[in-house]
């Protein structure tokens, strides 16, 4: 289908089943904010918790921490934000509305106008007041980045679990960019959640290292069901090198758009521990007790953003086709991205069948995310959860009151398979790789 079909029927989905509802609807909404519902929060989840299991519970050279979303100003003074991080802005004559003029080639995307004022910096981050009264001293900001937490935090980790480099502090959470056009659905928010990794390494390991993480990440995306031909890996020129980095490059996905950016793996060198030891007079390095050494490891960043990955997924998973000749709509998602991993459902809304179907789904629950659902003809019920990419359904019949098995629909092929209730368990979990 075209690519402009495709967002537009992926919205429109996201919007119908649940997933992600625009922020403040009732009231007109609220530009660029977006709200996740039942399937939504449970998908965007797994996002989060795939991303952990890959780089903190199945490794044991990565630690997690939770840092605070306000922070101390003089962290984005040490870090080059306050100076440095910002977009240009161009306010449009005719129509009034502002927009990056790197964006735009000098015409006004709404109205068409060339008359446009000169770029100016406009910086990105979110100013706010830490007490009762407005006044310098109480500025903070909110986070742009979940990284500058880490890096303030270098010593406590290093000291409270006697890691040694290379080792990694990971962190999911909120950041916040007061953005000039934000757009693209969740691509570009003000509001978004980051998946980062800053991996501290020895100084003479830093190349080898990016080139790790940047092999490493691509192979998550494609694990996770992603299929190679809408994935690259683009190097940075060295014009768009951020100011703390020797080298970038970025995984990017093939957007209805264009080629958009998933997650950046950036070499930071060691700008950011030895910018934070200068402005707060703290020694901030490694001693080597073995060799006797001194230094200040290098840190290469792999920086994910959970909701735009969460949207290349549904993207990637968004397939159309047709089961006895009529036509469905499937989200061919991961097992471990799915929002359900079963839907149970009995054949008929009928008081016989209810107690049973009870039963089964509390038998499930303690072991798998599941939805009980009774409404509607059991085709009309396979074509709901097609639609939200549950693996497998599991349906009980009249039959199930005398022989004590259920029915086990897979969602891709819609083969079906009879199994004992006492079995079920062990089968789903097989399935799904639990």
């Amino acid at each position: 289908m075209p690519p402009e079909d495709l967002m537009e029927r992926l919205v429109n989905l996201c919007k119908r089943r649940g997933f992600i509802f625009p922020s403040a609807e009732i009231y007109g909404g609220f530009r660029s904010t977006y709200d996740y519902g039942p399937l939504g929060m449970l998908m965007l989840r797994n996002v989060k918790d795939a991303w952990f299991r890959s780089m903190v519970q199945l490794r044991d050279d990565v630690v997690a921490i939770d840092a605070a979303i306000l922070s101390h100003p003089k962290i984005w003074e040490a870090s080059g934000h306050l100076a440095t991080f910002t977009d240009p802005l161009v306010d449009c004559r005719n129509c009034k509305e502002r927009w990056r003029a790197d964006e735009i080639e000098g015409v006004c995307p709404k109205c068409g106008s060339t008359d446009l004022t000169d770029a100016r910096p406009f910086n990105l981050m979110f100013k706010t007041y830490v007490g009762p009264v407005a006044e310098e001293a109480s500025v903070a900001y909110l986070r742009p980045e979940t990284a500058q937490g880490m890096f303030v935090n270098f010593m406590n980790v290093l000291q409270t679990t006697r890691r040694k480099p290379p080792f990694g502090v990971a962190q999911v959470g909120k950041s916040f960019r007061n953005e000039i056009t934000p757009g693209n659905f969740v691509f570009r928010t003000r509001e978004f959640e980051q998946m980062e990794l800053e991996y501290f390494v020895p100084p003479d390991q830093g190349a080898k290292w990016f080139e790790y993480w940047c092999d490493e990440r691509l192979r998550w995306y494609r694990d996770l069901g992603i299929p190679e031909s809408l994935l690259r890996l683009r190097p940075h020129d060295p014009e768009e090198l951020s100011h703390y980095s020797s080298m970038t490059s970025d995984v990017e996905f093939a957007f209805p758009w264009g080629w958009g950016e998933l997650e950046g793996i950036a070499n930071r060198t060691d700008f950011d521990l030895t910018a934070h030891a200068k402005m707060s007079g703290q020694r901030i390095e490694y001693f080597d007790q073995a060799t006797g050494e001194r230094y200040v490891p290098h840190v290469i960043e792999p920086a994910a953003g959970a909701t735009r990955t969460m949207m290349s997924f549904l993207l990637a998973a968004y397939d159309e086709d047709q089961v006895a000749g009529e036509a469905r709509t499937v989200l061919r998602l991961d097992r471990r991205l799915a929002p359900y991993k079963a839907a149970v459902l009995p054949l008929s809304k009928n008081e016989r069948l209810s107690p049973v179907a009870r039963e089964v789904l509390a038998l499930l629950q303690p072991h798998l995310m599941c939805e009980y659902d009774e409404t509607q003809s059991i085709g009309r019920r396979y074509r709901r959860h097609d639609e939200i990419g549950t693996p497998y359904c599991v349906t009980v019949d009249f039959e199930s009151l005398d022989d004590r098995a259920v029915t086990i629909r897979e969602r891709d092929s819609t083969e079906q398979v009879r199994i004992p209730i006492g079995k079920l368990v062990e089968e789903l979990r097989g399935r799904l790789a639990l």
